[in-house]
C-alpha cells in the first residue's frame, strides 16, 4: 500500500505547458490517478509553467534550441521540487533526461497518424502544383519535399487554434497536425483526412503522453506504476532507442513507428535530407521483449547505408 497519498491539504503538483492540448494531457493524467487510487480532484494541483518554445513563435525550432525548449523550464521545476510530476507530449522529449529525473510512465497511446488539414482540399494528393503548405516540423517538411517537390513550404508554428487561424487567413493552403492531438481536443473533424504511415511515417513517439518524475521519489514511482501502459512502454522503448542511436534533434528529419503484433514488434524508420532530396528507409521485426535492441539495430542499419554527412550535426 502506498504511504502518504496526496490530499487536498497536500496535493500532488502536476507540471505542464499551458496550451489546450498540454492541459488536456495533464487533466487526463490526473483522471487516471484519481481512478487508480480513489482520490478526489482536489488532491491534485495543475501547475502551468511557461516554456521558451511556446513564447517564440516566429522562428524555427532548430534555430532557437530544439526540443528542450518545450521541457527545460518544466524539468527545472521538477528538480527544484516546485512540482511532483511533469506531463509531456513524448514527441517533444529529448532522448536523455537531466540527472535526477526519469521517464518511465506512459499513458495509452492515441492515433499515431498525421492529419491533413485544409479549408480547400481533402488530401495531400489533391493539392495543386505550387500550393503552399505550412509546417514547423522538419520531418514533415522533408517528407513533403521528397514526395511533392512542387509545393511551397512555409514555417507554421503555434498550437492547434493558432494554426487553424493561419489557415483561415490564407497563410497556407494546408497544414499537417497530429491526429492524436485533434482527437484529444474533440477536434477530429478538423482533419480532412488521416495520412497513413505508408505515405508519411510519423514522428518518433507521436501520440504518446509521458509522465516524468524524480528518481528519489518512491511514493510517486508507486503511483505512476499503477497507471503505466505496458504496450505503449514497449513501443516507445524501441522508438526512443532508435532515435537516441541516431542522435535525433530538431536539425535532423527522422521518422519512426513501432507496432506490436502479439509478442512481436515491427519497427519502421526513415531518415531524410532536410531538403527532401533523399530518404533512407528500413524496417526490423523481432520479439517485443527485445524492443530497445530492435530500435538500435534499425538505427545502425540506416546509419550504415547513409553517406557521410547525411545526418545534420554528425
Amino acid at each position: 500500500m502506498i504511504q502518504n497519498l496526496p490530499t487536498p491539504q497536500e496535493p500532488l503538483k502536476i507540471g505542464t505547458r499551458g496550451s489546450p492540448l498540454a492541459l488536456w494531457q495533464a487533466h487526463e493524467t490526473r483522471r487516471c490517478l484519481m481512478a487508480a487510487f480513489g482520490l478526489p480532484e482536489a488532491a491534485f494541483e495543475i501547475c502551468v509553467i511557461k516554456v521558451t518554445g511556446d513564447q517564440i513563435l516566429d522562428k524555427a525550432l532548430k534555430d532557437i534550441g530544439g526540443k528542450g525548449l518545450f521541457t527545460r523550464e518544466i524539468e527545472e521545476a521538477l528538480l527544484d521540487g516546485g512540482i511532483d510530476i511533469a506531463v509531456h507530449s513524448m514527441k517533444d522529449m529529448p532522448t536523455e533526461q537531466p540527472e535526477g529525473l526519469i521517464l518511465d510512465c506512459y499513458l495509452p497511446r492515441e492515433d499515431t497518424r498525421d492529419a491533413f488539414v485544409s479549408a480547400k482540399y481533402a488530401r495531400l494528393a489533391d493539392l495543386p502544383q505550387g500550393a503552399t503548405v505550412g509546417s514547423s516540423s522538419l520531418r514533415r517538411r522533408s517528407q513533403l519535399a521528397l514526395r511533392r517537390p512542387d509545393l511551397k513550404l512555409v514555417e507554421f508554428r503555434g498550437n492547434v487554434q493558432t494554426r487553424m487561424k493561419k489557415l483561415q487567413e490564407g497563410v497556407a493552403d494546408a497544414t499537417f497536425l497530429a491526429m492524436a492531438g485533434l482527437k484529444r481536443l474533440g477536434m477530429a473533424d478538423v482533419a480532412r483526412s488521416a495520412t497513413e504511415p505508408d505515405e508519411m511515417l510519423p514522428a518518433v513517439a507521436q501520440g504518446a503522453i509521458g509522465v516524468e518524475r524524480r528518481l528519489d521519489d518512491p511514493r510517486v514511482k508507486a503511483m505512476l506504476d499503477a497507471i503505466h501502459d505496458r504496450d505503449t512502454g514497449i513501443r516507445l522503448a524501441a522508438e526512443r532507442a532508435y532515435l537516441r542511436r541516431l542522435d535525433g534533434s530538431c536539425e535532423t528529419p527522422i521518422a519512426g513507428l513501432a507496432v506490436l503484433e502479439g509478442d512481436q514488434l515491427w519497427m519502421r524508420g526513415e531518415i531524410l535530407r532536410p531538403d527532401g532530396s533523399e530518404c533512407i528507409a528500413g524496417e526490423r521485426r523481432g520479439l517485443a521483449s527485445d524492443a530497445a535492441e530492435i530500435g538500435v539495430a534499425l538505427a545502425e542499419e540506416l546509419l550504415a547505408r547513409a553517406p557521410k554527412g547525411f545526418l545534420v550535426g554528425r
